[in-house]
């Protein structure tokens, strides 16, 4: 018992640690577009309502991130505060399980480093401190990797938790399906044992399909409204795009210091350390093979998609730079290994100022964005809506979500005056800046930017820093 404690809280700590820092680091995380329509969406199942779908570009459903809306929709507001802990939290949870792959494979400063890799990459924490539900599937991918990785062909542990994660991102699918595979290639026999692991092989797709089913009328709705909304975004997709733009996307995340010394990891760690590195190797391919295997189906090629992938590559990049400490003394790879791993150090040593200013940028982006989120929080909270008549016109799509949890109303009630017809009455939102505008777009390759006008008849009825509410009852 006492050593069951101890080994609990030995990750606890870690993963305590890890978010504590982030947060005196980066103070201001807060819920992305799709994360606030995951928590709004559950509160309307908890209100026995199906999710209302009908506003501009919503996101695409994910049914463990709604399922956690509908948990803590009796919180109310601190729903929001909660999706932020937990945000911090996986952010830790997945710098724990980065280093306890490095730990199993390799050993201990190895994992340490690839952890440190990850942490200190701005993907994981643009995307980590928006409260984006890949870094929670990220950690629940990780922590099956470890449960195979202690316990070969471990079976259940390991499809249930890639079942979990199934139900936030559909490569989880692929994932459950090679494992189920690969338990049946290597011998697995039992009947009773093969038909709990097909069922829990097919809970992610057959999950999210019927949840599909019930809430959007179609087991298909996820994908194909996804790829719609790629289309209308323009963004890249298809095996053409694959080729020219994957590569690019993973290299976004790890930096060239982490591509090249993941590359060069993988190289010397199958031809010195075989054995250890087979399944980090394994799995590697898996995550990238996963990536373009939707990229082919329409999804898009962004950079958060190959997060997984890089976080695997990124023990590989750790090798890269101790790994040469696990060979013997005279063996004739290390003299060659030590040299390898010097340049890739040298290459790090030389990225940190862009890292820095990478880092610099995240913290500053999520600083203004956060304002602006609070501007339109504040507002909601006031009596500004009072009386609430509908519907409400806001800039773009980005603020629906927000201004519908905070308002108590369906999103399909606020309107997108840049990308849907302006109505005739009730309250209209304008950016008070070219400061909002810059710093409130969500995507790039938004079809709207912001390009509205006050319609006839409006007054003006309340002000912040960062928006302009203006009404016609």
């Amino acid at each position: 018992m006492r050593w069951g404690a101890r080994s609990l809280l030995v990750p606890l700590a870690w993963v305590a640690a890890v978010a504590a820092v982030l947060l005196l680091l980066f103070p201001l995380g807060f819920p992305n577009y799709d994360t606030i329509y995951s928590l709004l969406w559950g509160t309307e199942l908890a209100d026995g309502l199906s999710p209302d779908r009908g506003a501009a570009l919503p996101p695409t459903p994910h049914p463990l991130a709604e399922l956690f809306g509908l948990v803590t929709a009796p919180l109310g507001d601190n729903a929001i505060s909660l999706t932020i802990v937990v945000a911090y939290v996986s952010l830790g949870l997945v710098g724990y399980l980065v280093y306890r792959l490095g730990s199993l494979w390799f050993d201990r400063p190895i994992g340490a480093v690839a952890a440190l890799i990850v942490l200190t990459r701005a993907p994981y924490l643009s995307n980590g401190l928006r409260a984006y539900i890949d870094v929670p599937y990220i950690a629940l991918v990780l922590a099956a990797l470890v449960v195979e990785t202690k316990r070969p062909r471990a079976g259940w542990p390991v499809l249930a938790l890639l079942a979990l994660a199934g139900l936030l991102r559909p490569e989880a699918w692929l994932f459950s399906f090679a494992y189920f595979a690969y338990l049946v290639l290597t011998g697995e026999r039992d009947r009773g044992r093969l038909a709990v692991f097909a069922a829990l092989a097919l809970a992610g797709p057959l999950g999210w399909a019927i949840y599909d089913w019930i809430t959007a009328g179609s087991p298909t709705y996820s994908f194909t409204g996804t790829r719609e909304t790629v289309e209308t975004l323009e963004r890249d997709t298809g095996p053409v795009d694959l080729v020219l733009y994957g590569p690019r996307r993973l290299g976004e995340v790890l930096q060239w210091p982490g591509m090249v010394g993941a590359a060069g990891g993988v190289v010397l760690g199958l031809a010195t350390l075989r054995r250890r590195s087979e399944i980090g190797v394994a799995a590697a391919v898996l995550a990238l093979g996963a990536f373009a295997v939707l990229a082919c189906a329409g999804l898009a090629i962004i950079p958060r998609y190959t997060m997984l992938a890089a976080a695997i590559l990124a023990v590989f990049a750790a090798l890269a730079l101790l790994g040469w400490r696990l060979l013997e003394p005279g063996h004739p790879w290390r003299r060659a290994w030590q040299a390898f791993a010097a340049v890739v150090a040298l290459m790090f040593v030389f990225w940190g100022p862009n890292q820095y200013d990478l880092l610099h940028r995240v913290d500053t982006d999520l600083t203004n964005q956060s304002e602006i989120e609070g501007d339109l929080n504040d507002l909601a909270q006031s009596d500004a809506f009072e009386p609430l008549c509908l519907p409400i016109s806001v800039p773009n799509h980005r603020a629906v979500p927000r201004l519908a949890f905070d308002l108590d109303v369906r999103p399909s009630q606020i309107v997108s005056s840049s990308e849907q017809r302006q109505p005739r009455r009730g309250y209209f939102l304008d950016p008070a800046s070219p400061f909002v505008i810059h710093n409130f777009i969500l995507d790039p390759n938004d079809p709207a930017r912001f390009v509205t006008t006050v319609p006839p008849g409006f007054r003006e009825i309340a002000a912040n820093e960062s928006w302009l509410l203006y009404r016609r009852c």
